[in-house]
């Protein structure tokens, strides 16, 4: 943005001005759609589907997911280590972003850099581009393939539309493909027939300077829909050192979705976002918008047998230096089928465009700074009921060709043993890659100079010299409902790496009169990882849920072949043990109580010691259409420091401030 047209304004109170005119544009124009629309629709209440925390307990264990399979399941009897975070429990957790809801789930390590930086990953290997995680929303990829990660600051939506993030640690690249090597946290959002009505939101406070949200959902004829918009302010933080973050940021953000169920065997949907923020970075400006398009066509040609198409086009600009911008546009096709009695195939064909412009800065160029990646994929899944209602194989593999790294095939064998309704036992075994970035294979950056009577360049000059990332999994899972308000969930795992990416020195050469010392990605380095994640739920009372998960973690790397100094360090860049405990309570006059305790190790490879956290959240519904809510954040200290980045420019690290915000909602 340029705030050079009006001096007498400070830039943050331009930037505020020009993003209230945003709010002002997207209110007139819902408004306006809604008066051309069914007007019947605002008599349809919203939330027509029960909570989950409000269902019978032994319901609850058999909510049904469709990450792990592509296709809906019992979670009880899912062969991988998966786990639900509903929109309730969102709701009730206070956070108001989807990387912090990501803390509720056992195996994730959620950290946050800064305001609007997150470092997230599974099982490990936790960065500001963690390249092991890959996430969906509504089954759109938005992991990048620029430097290999999630621009978590683009990842987001009205969090109230949001009906369940299925969290899946462990490969999940036997049905989505390359990069799912930790782990697939799916963001599903509510069908637009489950959000009928208005619903408003807005509130402010210490870090959450201000927040509004609005939608609206209605039905014409067999289409049900939805309009939404959501804006938020946020502060910076400050860091250790007591300086200010310079980090502060404001998005806004629309988007619509359209569900026509043409028949009792067709449904479309068709469901969009466009977005537009600026954030700071030690007070430099970064402009980021796009949007996304996705389309998707279910057809039922019976029970056992279903088709899905779905195609999305996807745009990401940011504009920091220079301006980058990636648009991808991906089709897959995939089909269901029952062969025989004890047999269910899925199989499925998918092709990715993905076309990027890079443009040089002073810093770092890519070649060619235009580049169009073609990728094409094919998968197949076989469930196979060994012994009906106890013993269940799945096998399958997927077959992908990458732009870089050539053909790409990662299986996968689970077992499931189901010896009593209130037991089930998995086990699993499966490959996984992480293929190269774009920034790992055709990218001059000059990060160190050193002057003299030959001035020295320390530059990452890649060549394509890095191959895939691979992972051989080996998971074992435990799940037990030893009595009706009481369930545990265990998940254990070996993970073997190879080929894993080293930064190394390589030849120096002269460059005009200077001499440049180069460095790229190699593949030197391989290890293990090994753990256990427990999660456990008890309904104390009617009114009282307690949920607790533990995890540990050991990572293990050597590369005794590389020049990295910091080739092993990221054994020291996760915690050992995690521990978590959530209370949910519910009192009479409609009031609730939510209190969320976290335990987080020290990371010495960052110099971050263990922290602790405790969250409280009081609300109160004094009808069924108004909640009021006041949300406390890290409540035991006036900030801590929960991550390191040893790319980073600042000069000390920011610090997680505690926080206070109020909040209010409506429906109708």
């Amino acid at each position: 943005m340029n705030c050079e047209s009006d001096k007498s304004i400070p830039p943050i109170q331009h930037r505020r001005q020009r993003l209230a005119h945003w709010i002002i544009l997207v209110c007139f124009f819902l408004t306006a759609s809604l008066r051309s629309l069914d007007s019947s629709a605002a008599e349809i209440r919203s939330g027509t589907e029960d909570d989950l925390t409000l269902l019978p307990f032994e319901e609850l264990i058999r909510v049904k997911v469709t990450t792990v399979s592509k296709k809906p399941e019992k979670l009880f009897e899912s062969a991988s280590a998966i786990y639900v975070i509903t929109g309730d429990e969102i709701r009730r957790s206070g956070y108001v972003t989807i990387a912090e809801a990501l803390r509720l789930a056992p195996g994730m390590q959620v950290a946050r850099l800064g305001s609007s930086e997150w470092a997230i990953s599974a099982r490990g290997f936790a960065g500001l581009y963690a390249n092991k995680l890959l996430v969906l929303v509504d089954g759109r990829s938005v992991y990048t393939p620029l430097n290999s990660g999630v621009h978590w600051d683009t990842v987001d939506t009205l969090l109230e539309d949001v009906d369940r993030i299925e969290v899946v640690r462990g490969p999940g690249g036997t049905l989505w493909g390359a990069n799912a090597v930790n782990g697939v946290v799916n963001i599903i959002t509510k069908t637009a027939k489950e959000t009928q009505g208005i619903y408003a939101e807005a509130g402010g406070g210490t870090f959450e300077r201000a927040f509004a949200g609005f939608r609206y959902g209605g039905k014409k004829e067999e289409v049900f829909y939805r309009l939404y918009a959501n804006y938020f302010d946020r502060a910076e933080f400050d860091m250790a050192n007591g300086d200010s973050g310079e980090d502060d940021w404001q998005k806004l953000q629309g988007g619509f979705r359209l569900d026509w169920e043409s028949s009792i065997e067709n449904l479309f949907t068709l469901q969009g976002d466009i977005y537009h923020g600026t954030v700071n970075d030690l007070n430099v400006e970064t402009d980021l918008w796009g949007g996304n398009l996705l389309g998707r066509w279910t057809h039922d040609f019976s029970l056992e047998a279903q088709s899905t198409l779905q195609v999305y086009y996807d745009r990401f600009v940011r504009d920091h230096f220079a301006l980058l911008e990636i648009q991808t546009l991906d089709v897959d096709l995939q089909h269901r089928f029952a062969w025989g009695e004890r047999q269910e195939i899925i199989l499925g064909a998918g092709y990715r465009l993905i076309d990027d412009s890079l443009e040089a800065t002073a810093l770092g160029r890519h070649t060619p700074e235009e580049r169009t990646m073609h990728l094409p994929s094919a998968f197949i899944q076989d469930e196979i009921t060994l012994v009906p209602d106890l013993l269940r194989l799945t096998v399958g593999t997927k077959l992908e060709h990458h732009y870089f790294s050539g053909f790409e095939i990662q299986p996968n064998l689970r077992l499931l043993w189901t010896p009593h309704e209130k037991h089930s036992v998995w086990a699993a075994v499966s490959r996984a890659v992480r293929t190269p970035s774009r920034s790992e294979h055709d990218v001059r950056s000059d990060f160190g100079f050193v002057p003299g009577p030959t001035n020295t360049i320390y530059a990452a000059d890649m060549h394509g010299r890095v191959d895939s990332e691979d992972v051989i999994a080996y998971e074992l899972g435990y799940r037990i409902q030893p009595l009706p308000e009481l369930s545990f969930d265990l998940a254990t795992f070996y993970n073997v790496y190879d080929h894993f990416a080293t930064f190394e020195p390589g030849t120096p050469f002269m460059e005009s009169t200077n001499l440049v010392v180069p460095f790229e990605v190699r593949n030197k380095a391989f290890g293990e990882t090994y753990g256990a994640e427990l999660a456990a739920r008890w309904h104390a009372m009617e009114w009282w849920q307690l949920d607790a998960s533990y995890t540990f973690l050991q990572i293990q790397l050597h590369a005794p072949k590389s020049r990295e100094v910091t080739a092993e360090f990221a054994e020291r860049e996760s915690p050992h043990h995690q521990l978590a405990l959530r209370s949910a309570m519910n009192f009479p006059r409609h009031i609730q109580l939510d209190t969320i305790f976290r335990y987080v190790d020290s990371l010495p490879g960052f110099n971050v010691p263990s922290y602790i956290t405790i969250d409280l959240r009081l609300a109160w519904q004094p009808s069924p259409n108004w909640e009021v809510s006041l949300v406390g954040q890290n409540l035991l200290e006036d900030g801590h420091r929960e991550f390191g980045d040893v790319a980073t420019v600042r000069q000390s690290a920011s610090e997680v401030p505690r926080g206070f915000y109020g909040k209010l909602t409506c429906r109708f």
